[in-house]
Order: structure tokens, then C-alpha cells, then sequence
């Protein structure tokens, strides 16, 4: 953003076309600045209170000077999406669909990051974001594969591309797979006809390239029927409930850690194996500011005997900070003294516990990646994982 306006109305009216309307409910309070995440990083000015303003007046993407572009261009791709700046809003402005709209202006002009571009295409060839075979989807599950979903079933399983492709993520999908037949649920999978739910690269600005993801999920979707849709990921389980039903689908989707808060309920799942860790567990911006998901996750853990749960001070629940993966983040290789995860796992590190828990495959593969290179002592699991450690076999 430019610190001198130049009125542009032209970029201006196009930006509210694609639903960049937002900017007109911000009064500049800058209450949204400082529980920004990039706020916690040192030597980072990041105010995202002045992109509303910069919209209003058509003073952003107004220049053809390169640098300049270069510039704004890294601004508006360092928001991660996590909602932060939504949740104390007295006027309930989400930056980040602010930016989205910004963003569509970026792709469908090919001047985003390079990293972002190829992704857009391993979408467009694959489906998926990481060019896993479509036909082997589900390759993580053995001989035969996943059941596919029939009618009466219970569930219908919507696996995440991260899930089903990243060799560490796909650790979580066995454990969720071990778990839904311990508690001898009747699920069945989509099929490898499935495509990734497409969020993500919506709010990386591909909007057609979601658009394309969604219409041919619908189809499957569509069968689903009564049924309730589980994810592991919590970006599908936004992309489910938020903007699927803009283009006429509804489902009923649940993430992993309300369905296993429910069958240890019920008596169905029954942790008995004590671990004895220490424990803290990141809220993913996606299943708790977005989804209002805090507690069970929680639930499930304090039901493993011998585990102790223990809390980031100042910084869980809503205000827990992003992993820095949303909002195409995950896609971006950010400088070192930038990465929103070292912050993190060092908040984690600060709790004593030995064990990181997370409930999303983009806070898994983001974690990773700084427990390695910052060497905080932490071991990285997803929820499901430790509930599939602590049953007995």
C-alpha cells in the first residue's frame, strides 16, 4: 500500500465486485492490528487496519511501477487467513475476505508468487495441491483401499489431499482409519473421484480454480444424503460449511475431534493405555475461530490416561496465534526471523510439555518444519494419533 492515495475508482469498483464490499464497514479503530499474528514478529509493520482504506480509494494495484507492485504484492499475500482481525472487529470487517477479492485481481493477471503459481496448476492437472495420482488417493490405506460410501451408512469420509499425500500427514489418516473401526463405524469414503474442497486456494485468490473443485465434488457430495460428512482437515470443514453452500451444497460436516469426543462419550472408543505426556494443543485458526471447535479437542485428550494438558498462557483458544499456513501461506516460503510457526512451537516449548498436539494437516506440516529448525525439544501428533496410541490393541 502506498502512503500517498491515487484515487483509482476503475480498481476500485472491480475489487468490490469480487466481494471486496467489506472495506466499506472500517472506521479505522485499529483494533484488528495489534491481534494481527504478524504483530508477535519482530521487526515485521504490518498494519492491515490501512488495506480497507487503500480499497476505498482505489489506491492499491494502481501503479505499473514493478517494485511497487513487488511490494504490495508481498503485503497482500502475507495475510494468513486466520480470522483474528474478524474476531475483535466492532464492525465485523474480515480482512481476508477483503484480500480474497484483491488477490482474484492477482491470479487472473498471473502476478502472484511464483510457488502460488504452480500450485493453481497442480490443481488444475491433479485435483490436489501436492500432484498426488488421483488413482491413488487412498494408497495409505493398503490392499483395497478405503469402503466407499452406500446409502445408511453413517458417515461419509471426505479425506484431505494433505492427509492423503504427505508422507507425515498420511500417519494421521491411519490413525483415524484404526479408530472409525475400533468404534465399528459404518463409513465409506468418496472415492478417488474426489477433488481437494478447494478452500484454500480460494482464499489465495483462484476463485475459478475453486469453482472448478467445488462443481465436481458436488456430484459426490450430492449422494451423501442424511449422512454426515467427517473430515480431518479443518480447512474442509470450513470449506464445507462456508463456501460450499454459496454454490448450492449442504452437507452436514463434522471434524474428527467432535466425532471421537462422541463415541468416547457414548462408550464407543475407550483410551486405556496411559502415556504420561505432557501436553499442550494448538487451536487451529480454522477449527476454532472459524468453526467455533475449542473444547472437545480438549476432551479427547484429557480422556487418554496419564496424559496432562497444558495450556499456552495468553495465547489459546480465540487468540491462539496462526500457524502461518492459511490463506496460501503453506505454499509460501517465508524468510527466516518470518515464520509465524517458530513462534509458535516456541510458545508450545514455553508450556513444559514434550508434545505439540494439533488437529490440522497444515498445522502438522508447518510445526514440523520449525521443530526442526529451531530445535525446541518438541515431537509434533495429531489428536487422532494419541487417542490410537492409547487403545488397547
Amino acid at each position: 500500500m502506498s502512503d500517498v492515495f491515487s484515487p483509482d475508482l476503475e480498481i476500485r469498483d472491480l475489487i468490490f465486485e469480487y466481494g471486496g464490499e467489506e472495506a466499506k464497514k472500517c472506521y479505522q479503530c485499529g483494533m484488528c492490528t495489534s491481534l494481527c499474528p504478524w504483530y508477535q514478529i519482530e521487526g515485521i509493520y504490518y498494519p492491515v487496519n490501512r488495506f480497507p482504506t487503500a480499497v476505498r480509494l482505489g489506491a492499491i494495484l494502481n501503479t505499473e511501477d514493478k517494485d511497487e507492485i513487488a511490494r504490495q504484492m508481498t503485503e497482500v499475500f502475507r495475510c494468513v487467513g486466520c480470522e483474528a482481525c474478524l474476531s475483535s472487529c466492532p464492525r465485523g470487517l474480515s480482512t481476508p475476505f477483503l484480500l480474497r477479492a484483491v488477490r482474484r485481481i492477482l491470479v487472473e493477471n498471473q502476478s502472484i508468487p511464483a510457488p502460488l503459481m504452480s500450485t493453481i496448476a497442480k490443481f488444475i492437472n491433479t485435483g490436489n495441491p501436492l500432484a498426488g495420482d488421483p488413482e491413488k488417493r487412498h494408497a495409505w490405506a493398503g490392499e483395497g483401499g478405503l469402503p466407499a460410501f452406500e446409502p445408511g451408512m453413517e458417515l461419509a469420509w471426505f479425506t484431505c489431499c494433505t492427509a492423503d499425500y504427505g508422507p507425515r500427514c498420511m500417519s494421521a489418516s491411519k490413525a483415524t482409519l484404526k479408530l472409525l473401526r475400533k468404534a465399528e463405524v459404518k463409513f465409506g469414503a468418496l472415492g478417488t473421484q474426489q477433488q481437494c474442497c478447494g478452500k484454500a486456494i480460494r482464499r489465495a485468490g483462484a476463485e475459478e480454480t475453486f469453482s472448478r473443485l467445488a462443481k465436481q465434488n458436488a456430484e459426490l457430495l450430492g449422494k451423501v444424503g442424511d449422512a454426515r460428512v467427517v473430515v480431518t482437515s479443518p480447512h474442509c470443514l470450513v470449506g464445507l460449511r462456508r463456501d460450499y453452500p454459496e454454490l448450492g451444497i449442504e452437507v452436514k460436516a463434522v471434524h474428527i475431534t467432535q466425532l471421537l469426543d462422541e463415541l468416547i462419550t457414548e462408550g464407543r472408543l475407550k483410551p486405556a493405555r496411559e502415556l504420561n505426556l505432557k501436553v499442550t494443543y494448538h487451536d487451529p485458526c480454522t477449527l476454532g475461530r472459524q468453526s467455533g471447535v475449542y473444547e472437545e479437542p480438549r476432551r479427547v485428550l484429557r480422556s487418554i490416561p496419564g496424559l496432562e494438558l497444558v495450556e499456552m498462557e495468553n495465547f489459546n483458544r480465540d487468540q491462539s496465534v496462526c500457524c502461518g499456513g492459511g490463506g496460501g501461506g503453506i505454499w509460501l516460503d517465508w524468510p527466516k526471523g518470518e515464520r509465524l510457526s517458530d513462534l509458535r512451537v516456541r510458545q508450545a516449548a514455553k508450556t513444559g510439555a514434550k508434545v505439540l498436539a494439533v488437529a490440522c494437516p497444515y498445522c502438522m506440516q508447518m510445526f514440523e518444519d520449525s521443530v526442526k529448525t529451531t530445535g525446541v525439544g518438541l515431537e509434533v501428533k495429531d489428536v487422532v494419533e494419541l487417542i490410537a496410541e492409547s487403545l488397547e490393541d
